[in-house]
């Protein structure tokens, strides 16, 4: 019969038998497999480092572009827009890139006469009626009537006519609009949270730049998408638009308006917007619109025509 010696002797040989074969399996394969460890260790810190060179160079290089082009502005922009009233426009998507593009304007010599910044809240779908309403109620007798603006129930398309009523010049035929009707409007909508103004809108442009950015990506993406070409649209019936952009893909007002037959007769795009080249190229888009009254589509994104328009000398 088997007793308990039996068995805690069996057990105790057991384990020997496995702490015997661990070490002499480590003492075997320890040089080999931690000499293959350390090489694989060291090679990958080695392309972990080139990488990291490379991302330094290729970002020194990006900073030296960026550079470039503004010591070329200084060069290019001066005079090309001397006299020329121009509102800047901007949306959240595009805020960050708006200084950059009207210190090129104003660089060329355009009269910024304002600049508006469009709220989240005057693209979002939940604001179609109360937009409605408002384009109603702030029309003033000598700005835009209401029954000069469209009437197919969007609310996004019909403020920004009556906002591009009031802030660009007038079609002939029609009364200019004064002062104190021009800022009526634009408290309404500044105090319904739709819109803020940096300072005071000094009178009518004759051209807009409107800065945007990428498309939107929550439930409601479509329609804000929409909106932002409704925005678009009014304000080119109004006066010469260039629209300046981040990215030409999915539905931003850049891609719309680049495989629009129509739209991108009369709007110019530049899809780089967010860099220092492409507010360069921003203003000389707009320097085209006024002059040449032709548009373009510029930028490193897909269907741009040229990196930058060729200007007359």
């Amino acid at each position: 019969m088997i007793n308990f010696r039996y068995h805690v002797v069996s057990l105790t040989a057991v384990f020997l038998a496995l702490a015997i074969g661990l070490v002499v399996g480590t003492a075997a394969l320890n040089g080999p497999v931690a000499d293959s460890l350390k090489e694989n260790v060291n090679a990958l810190r080695k392309d972990n480092q080139q990488m990291r060179q490379s991302v330094n160079s290729l970002q020194k290089e990006l900073d030296m572009e960026e550079d470039f082009a503004a010591e070329m502005a200084q060069t290019v922009l001066p005079g090309k827009l001397t006299g020329r009233r121009v509102l800047v426009l901007d949306l959240p998507s595009g805020r960050e890139h708006t200084d950059g593009v009207r210190k090129m304007l104003e660089l060329a010599g355009a009269n910024v006469t304002g600049r508006i910044d469009l709220q989240d809240k005057f693209i979002n779908p939940d604001s179609n009626n109360n937009l409605l309403e408002l384009a109603v109620t702030a029309a003033r007798p000598n700005s835009a009537p209401t029954s000069g603006l469209p009437g197919n129930g969007h609310g996004v398309e019909t403020s920004s006519a009556l906002l591009a009523s009031v802030l660009l010049d007038r079609a002939q035929g029609n009364p200019p609009v004064s002062d104190a009707d021009r800022r009526a409007v634009l408290s309404a909508y500044s105090n319904a949270g739709y819109l803020s103004t940096e300072n005071k809108v000094t009178g009518a442009a004759e051209a807009v730049v409107l800065v945007t950015g990428q498309p939107y990506v929550d439930k409601d993406s479509a329609k804000k998408d929409e909106s932002v070409v409704k925005v678009g649209e009014q304000f080119d019936r109004t006066g010469a638009i260039v629209v300046g952009g981040n990215g030409s893909a999915g539905g931003n007002v850049v891609a719309v308006v680049r495989g629009d037959p129509v739209l991108s007769q009369t709007i110019s795009t530049v899809d780089n917007a967010n860099t220092v080249q492409g507010q360069l190229v921003t203003a000389l888009a707009l320097v085209q619109q006024l002059t040449e009254k032709k548009a373009g589509q510029y930028g490193v994104g897909d269907n741009a025509a040229a990196l930058l328009p060729k200007l007359p000398q």
